[in-house]
């Protein structure tokens, strides 16, 4: 008998500001645990200090001020709300970034999306399982812009989101380990995302991460119409992934052979390469008859125990899955664990 566990949503609205404010004042306790976690791990393992840090964090203001003047009016609320600095604020966004630059990278997850052809009803399905390093903040967040759009999103750390818009746009997401020496003061990916999800259209969403997705990340898209479509980046180059037979799965290596060149998945995920064909195979048996349930079922595989789909921390690990997520953008409707899908239930939170 699985265990069932909701999030308490977390509602926000107003300007960016607004929007900010009431999200670091609702979830002060989880931020303050995220940004202290992260302070200590950078500065204990890599014999830095929280000053040099914080001098590095400063760097990526003005980059995000010009691609996204809403983003940091949020990050400025975000900051009072939580009664921190803007910089301890942006140590949150610009994780990712800083995993690799200290070599500390363990957020490997595995996603899919599924439409038309591929799903019993034709209905978009799209989603992920989120793994990270155990004990994570997360939170569920809904949103209402001046503009009337409407977000839903579960915010890891207080700064990573994978977003369903009223818009009818889901978004999942992948690291994807591009060599360390190619990491250039780019525009940080969960710095990039709001901005991509703040779109009504998929082909804007993905304009956006072609321009400005310069990291080490797969980002996924999936549209009410239909539309699935995934994008690899690295620092210097991107690549668009179109689905094969309306399917796309990814795990955190590259598929674009361009892209491959030096990737270091196999020092930190060699699952990886074991995961995404196993969800992928596990998709085809159920090709024309993939349903809500059935992609539930299959995020709570096994395979490959305990580095498999559903990924659990043992043999010396610190990393698991946190949470997973399915979305159906036609439905306004996200469904969420409280932990491994294998030991909890899917939650269904709407969009209204």
């Amino acid at each position: 008998m699985k265990k069932r566990k909701r999030f308490e949503i977390i509602e926000c609205g107003g300007t960016a500001f607004d929007i900010g404010k009431q999200y670091g004042t609702a979830c002060r306790n989880s931020c303050i645990t995220s940004i202290n976690s992260m302070f200590e791990e950078y500065t204990v393992s890599n014999k830095t200090s929280k000053e040099e840090i914080i001098t590095t964090l400063r760097k990526y203001i003005p980059l995000v001020e010009s691609f996204d003047p809403h983003l940091l009016e949020m990050l400025k609320g975000q900051a009072e709300g939580v009664g921190v600095a803007l910089e301890e604020i942006f140590l949150l966004r610009c994780n990712f970034e800083l995993s690799f630059y200290y070599q500390r990278m363990k957020t490997f997850c595995t996603s899919f999306a599924v439409t038309n052809k591929a799903t019993k009803d034709g209905k978009t399905i799209i989603g992920q399982n989120f793994d990270a390093t155990c004990g994570r903040t997360m939170d569920l967040v809904k949103v209402t812009h001046t503009d009337g759009l409407k977000q839903l999103s579960l915010i890891f750390w207080g700064a990573c989101e994978l977003t369903l818009n009223s818009a009818g746009l889901g978004m999942v997401l992948n690291v994807v380990v591009s060599p360390v020496e190619e990491q250039f003061l780019n525009l940080p990916a969960c710095c990039v995302i709001p901005k991509a999800m703040r779109q009504k259209r998929i082909g804007d969403a993905l304009g956006i991460f072609c321009t400005a997705g310069r990291s080490m990340m797969y980002y996924c898209l999936a549209s009410k119409e239909g539309d699935i479509i995934g994008i690899e980046t690295n620092p210097i180059d991107y690549n668009v992934i179109q689905p094969d037979k309306d399917v796309l799965a990814h795990a955190n290596h590259y598929n674009t052979d361009r892209l491959k060149k030096g990737e270091l998945v196999y020092t930190g995920a060699p699952s990886s390469y074991i995961r995404e064909p196993q969800i992928r195979r596990l998709i085809e048996k159920q090709y024309g008859n993939i349903t809500l349930e059935r992609m539930m079922e299959i995020m709570s595989n096994h395979n490959h125990y305990p580095k498999g789909i559903c990924n659990h921390a043992l043999e010396g690990s610190t990393a698991e899955t946190l949470a997973s997520v399915i979305m159906v953008p036609e439905d306004n409707a996200m469904y969420v664990t409280f932990g491994h899908p294998c030991e909890y239930e899917y939650e269904e939170y709407k969009l209204t």
